[in-house]
Protein backbone atom coordinates (compact mmCIF):
# COMPACT_ATOMS: atom_id res chain seq x y z
CA UNK A 1 0.00 0.00 0.00
CA UNK A 2 1.40 3.68 -0.89
CA UNK A 3 2.14 5.49 2.35
CA UNK A 4 -0.01 8.05 4.07
CA UNK A 5 -0.31 8.92 7.66
CA UNK A 6 -2.43 6.42 9.05
CA UNK A 7 -5.10 8.91 10.43
CA UNK A 8 -5.68 10.53 6.95
CA UNK A 9 -9.15 9.74 5.34
CA UNK A 10 -7.01 8.36 2.14
CA UNK A 11 -4.97 5.96 4.19
CA UNK A 12 -8.36 4.93 5.98
CA UNK A 13 -10.11 4.53 1.89
CA UNK A 14 -7.31 2.93 0.74
CA UNK A 15 -7.05 0.16 3.18
CA UNK A 16 -10.97 -0.37 2.85
CA UNK A 17 -10.17 -0.84 -0.85
CA UNK A 18 -7.10 -3.12 -1.07
CA UNK A 19 -8.94 -5.59 2.07
CA UNK A 20 -11.63 -5.59 -0.40
CA UNK A 21 -9.73 -6.59 -3.31
CA UNK A 22 -6.18 -6.79 -3.78
CA UNK A 23 -6.22 -5.32 -7.15
CA UNK A 24 -6.99 -2.06 -6.14
CA UNK A 25 -3.56 -2.27 -4.52
CA UNK A 26 -1.75 -3.86 -7.79
CA UNK A 27 -3.86 -0.47 -9.77
CA UNK A 28 -2.56 1.80 -6.94
CA UNK A 29 0.91 0.24 -8.18
CA UNK A 30 1.10 0.54 -11.63
CA UNK A 31 -0.73 4.01 -11.69
CA UNK A 32 2.32 5.91 -10.08
CA UNK A 33 4.03 7.83 -12.65
CA UNK A 34 6.70 6.00 -14.81
CA UNK A 35 5.75 2.88 -13.25
CA UNK A 36 5.15 1.00 -16.12
CA UNK A 37 7.44 2.59 -18.53
CA UNK A 38 10.70 1.58 -16.35
CA UNK A 39 8.88 -2.22 -16.74
CA UNK A 40 9.15 -2.15 -19.95
CA UNK A 41 11.91 -1.01 -20.48
CA UNK A 42 13.76 -3.67 -18.66
CA UNK A 43 11.48 -5.80 -20.86
CA UNK A 44 12.99 -4.63 -23.89
CA UNK A 45 16.45 -5.49 -22.65
CA UNK A 46 17.59 -1.73 -20.82
CA UNK A 47 18.68 -3.50 -18.10
CA UNK A 48 21.07 -1.01 -16.15
CA UNK A 49 20.36 2.09 -14.73
CA UNK A 50 21.85 4.70 -16.95
CA UNK A 51 20.37 2.40 -20.34
CA UNK A 52 16.53 2.91 -18.51
CA UNK A 53 17.38 6.96 -17.85
CA UNK A 54 18.56 7.55 -21.28
CA UNK A 55 15.27 5.64 -23.04
CA UNK A 56 13.04 8.12 -20.22
CA UNK A 57 14.81 10.83 -20.35
CA UNK A 58 12.96 12.99 -18.52
CA UNK A 59 12.78 10.69 -15.37
CA UNK A 60 14.72 12.09 -12.63
CA UNK A 61 17.25 9.42 -10.38
CA UNK A 62 15.14 9.85 -7.72
CA UNK A 63 11.76 8.61 -9.39
CA UNK A 64 13.72 5.80 -11.21
CA UNK A 65 15.57 4.65 -7.93
CA UNK A 66 12.27 4.81 -6.28
CA UNK A 67 10.53 2.75 -9.14
CA UNK A 68 13.07 0.16 -9.01
CA UNK A 69 12.92 -0.50 -5.29
CA UNK A 70 9.23 -0.98 -5.76
CA UNK A 71 9.46 -3.27 -8.66
CA UNK A 72 11.83 -5.25 -6.33
CA UNK A 73 9.41 -5.13 -3.05
CA UNK A 74 6.76 -6.30 -5.05
CA UNK A 75 8.91 -9.33 -7.24
CA UNK A 76 8.24 -8.01 -10.61
CA UNK A 77 12.11 -7.13 -10.90
CA UNK A 78 15.53 -8.87 -9.53
CA UNK A 79 18.44 -6.93 -8.74
CA UNK A 80 21.81 -8.40 -9.58
CA UNK A 81 25.04 -6.99 -8.30
CA UNK A 82 28.07 -7.33 -10.13
CA UNK A 83 31.00 -6.93 -6.71
CA UNK A 84 33.38 -5.44 -9.51
CA UNK A 85 35.12 -2.32 -10.03
CA UNK A 86 33.18 -0.11 -11.49
CA UNK A 87 30.28 -1.68 -9.60
CA UNK A 88 27.27 -2.62 -11.75
CA UNK A 89 24.35 -3.78 -10.83
CA UNK A 90 21.65 -4.73 -13.84
CA UNK A 91 17.98 -5.20 -13.27
CA UNK A 92 15.99 -8.30 -15.05
CA UNK A 93 12.19 -9.05 -14.89
CA UNK A 94 10.77 -11.89 -12.77
CA UNK A 95 8.29 -14.30 -14.14
CA UNK A 96 5.46 -12.08 -12.34
CA UNK A 97 7.03 -8.57 -13.97
CA UNK A 98 6.58 -10.89 -17.59
CA UNK A 99 3.63 -11.58 -16.47
CA UNK A 100 2.44 -8.22 -15.58
CA UNK A 101 3.74 -6.56 -18.93
CA UNK A 102 1.77 -9.14 -20.59
CA UNK A 103 -1.15 -8.09 -19.28
CA UNK A 104 -0.54 -4.28 -19.31
CA UNK A 105 0.58 -4.60 -22.95
CA UNK A 106 -3.15 -5.91 -23.46
CA UNK A 107 -4.40 -3.01 -21.06
CA UNK A 108 -2.49 -0.71 -23.46
CA UNK A 109 -4.16 -1.91 -26.18
CA UNK A 110 -7.72 -1.82 -24.99
CA UNK A 111 -7.24 1.56 -23.52
CA UNK A 112 -5.82 2.97 -26.70
CA UNK A 113 -8.82 1.26 -29.00
CA UNK A 114 -11.21 3.01 -26.01
CA UNK A 115 -9.30 6.10 -26.39
CA UNK A 116 -9.84 6.35 -30.33
CA UNK A 117 -13.57 5.86 -30.27
CA UNK A 118 -13.69 8.59 -27.24
CA UNK A 119 -12.03 10.71 -29.62
CA UNK A 120 -13.87 10.20 -32.72
CA UNK A 121 -17.24 11.80 -31.56
CA UNK A 122 -15.18 14.64 -30.19
CA UNK A 123 -13.55 15.07 -33.64
CA UNK A 124 -16.61 14.95 -35.73
CA UNK A 125 -18.51 17.47 -33.17
CA UNK A 126 -15.33 20.09 -33.30
CA UNK A 127 -15.32 19.45 -37.27
CA UNK A 128 -19.31 20.34 -37.51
Amino acid sequence: MTERKLTSTNYRNQSFLEDKCSLNELLDLVSKRWFCEVLFCIQDGNNRFKLIKDDLKYISDTILSDRLKLQEKYGLVTRIDYYEIPPKVEYFLTEKGEELCSLLETICEFSESVMQSLRRPAAIAAAQ
